[in-house]
């Protein structure tokens, strides 16, 4: 999962991108980049690191512009490297940058494609980098000096026809503006504003809406599934439906975990959709356990929160905050290795415990995806002197891969795959466990103004709303993104001393 933003501004740029970066840290925390544009030279400052980290005053200094694209990033595979940190970029045709979040399942066969009809090399194991040269090769085939908004239009109806996969996109187009599309899925989230200046209008597109709320500009829409926003240098703003074959089925785990509760998605609240999901999960605790014993309800910081405190509500049961954070420590579900989540969990929670000893705990996560955060921290609740520890998850187990871009595509590193609920519980050493059932968790989230038609559920049911993923590809992305090849990776990166060879230190 990854976050992008772009911006077209009348003032300069680089800090409002960082700005925004910052806010949309929590979808990464491997590596950031930010590319502008002044006149027709293309500025590129990337690598490994919190947003924070990357960039200092000598960078921020080395990109001017009023406009560019920014992008943070976790890995789905392979490797950290910094080689593979966003934006990319080509110089022909025009010069192009590009930012993605999602995940291309058609990337291997694209590739092939762009070497034998278009002699285009792909230098990393990006599908973003694919994407790219997609995206060039579209222009490339017009053969024009000089393009506008038709052509860019034409272009992205041509990148629906060829890709297939998740997709949210901001890219840069060196003298012209930029362009925002997402997948005719909408899988992934895109949003787009504006703000009044002195100067004139800015616009923005971001994955979340609170980057837009940050940044103090005005919300104007979510990006329709197969639409694309074009803004060029002018201030002018363009959009236009470039395919028709779609059906808008959203993510529906960016509600239950990636995005911030503060942000709204498809017009829906994220915060009020983890509150009704904590409606659903404790009608189902009523009528699993109707004599449960449970004395307090303890969340799992920091995305269970919401969920938590109003589950607690509807079973009458008090609300106590029970672990402490340290905010220094990323977020181990999307931590590259396996080595890494276990290693920081500790170092991420303490326990504070008067709020255990001698009690039945209830904790509250937003979801199990490994099981081993969970186990270590029900090993923490039981030191601290709980009683019992039950466990409840706010959304239904995690039994299949995910193929559109989030970390959890391995079948043997599933905890909920080929397990019941009690094998589970079993698993994590919790007293006994709860899951939200799909159905409630699609009647917390879903809203009938939203326009959405369906959810993208396919960590839980195993149904993939694009086609085309089949048993030899999972299999594919299971040799290529289990934790063993994330290791080999960083290690080969390591032995080689690979450095980006875009970074301007």
């Amino acid at each position: 999962m990854c976050g992008i933003i772009g911006i077209v501004s009348k003032s300069a740029v680089n800090q409002s991108i960082f700005d925004g970066l910052t806010v949309l840290q929590h979808r990464g925390q491997d590596a950031a980049g930010i590319a502008t544009c002044m006149d027709d030279r293309m500025y590129l400052r990337k690598d490994n690191g919190l947003v924070r980290d990357v960039f200092d005053t000598q960078h921020m200094l080395r990109l001017p512009g009023n406009m560019g694209i920014g992008h943070v990033r976790y890995p789905t595979a392979g490797n950290s490297s910094a080689v593979e940190a966003q934006p990319f970029y080509v110089n022909a045709p025009y010069g192009i940058a590009l930012a993605h979040n999602g995940n291309l399942i058609n990337a291997s066969e694209l590739k092939k494609e762009l070497f034998e009809d278009g002699l285009r090399h792909v230098n990393t194991d990006s599908d973003s980098e694919v994407l790219l040269n997609i995206m060039a090769d579209e222009f490339q085939k017009m053969g024009k000096l000089t393009i506008n908004e038709k052509d860019v239009f034409a272009a992205i109806s041509a990148i629906y026809k060829r890709v297939k996969g998740a997709y949210a996109v901001t890219a840069m187009i060196t003298g012209y503006g930029i362009v925002g599309f997402r997948d005719p899925n909408g899988i992934r989230p895109l949003v787009y504003g504006k703000r009044e200046t002195e100067q004139g209008t800015d616009y923005i597109l971001a994955s979340e809406s609170v980057a837009i709320d940050a940044l103090d500009y005005e919300l104007i829409a979510d990006v329709k599934p197969g639409e694309a926003v074009f803004i060029d240098l002018k201030g002018n703003i363009y959009t236009q439906q470039c395919t028709d074959d779609v059906l808008y089925s959203p993510c529906i785990f960016e509600h239950v975990y990636f995005a911030r509760p503060d942000s709204l998605i498809d017009g829906i609240s994220v915060y009020k959709a983890r509150l009704r999901m904590g409606e659903t999960l404790a009608r189902k605790i009523k009528r699993v356990f109707p004599e449960h014993d449970i004395d307090v309800v303890i969340p799992i910081p920091d995305t269970s929160r919401t969920s938590a405190l109003q589950l607690s509500y509807e079973l009458g049961v008090v609300y106590r905050e029970g672990f402490i954070k340290n905010r220094y420590i990323g977020r181990t579900f999307i931590m590259p290795g396996q080595t890494e989540r276990k290693k920081s969990v500790r170092q991420k929670l303490n326990a504070i415990e008067l709020e255990f000893k001698g009690k039945n705990v209830l904790l509250v996560d937003d979801s199990i995806v490994r099981g081993t955060t969970s186990k270590q921290i029900i090993q923490m609740a039981r030191d601290a002197g709980a009683n019992k520890v039950y466990f409840a998850s706010a959304a239904p187990p995690v039994r299949h891969p995910n193929v559109y871009g989030i970390d959890m595509p391995t079948v043997s590193e599933l905890i909920g795959h080929n397990r019941d609920d009690k094998q589970i519980a079993e698993a994590i050493g919790a007293d006994w466990l709860v899951y939200q059932d799909l159905d409630d968790l699609i009647e917390a989230v879903y809203r009938k103004k939203s326009g959405i038609e369906q959810f993208d559920c396919s960590c839980f049911n195993g149904e993939y709303v694009t086609g085309g993923v089949d048993d030899k590809y999972l299999q594919h992305i299971e040799q290529i993104r289990n934790d063993g090849a994330k290791r080999a990776g960083e290690e080969a990166d390591m032995r080689e001393g690979l450095v980006n060879p875009y970074n301007s230190h």
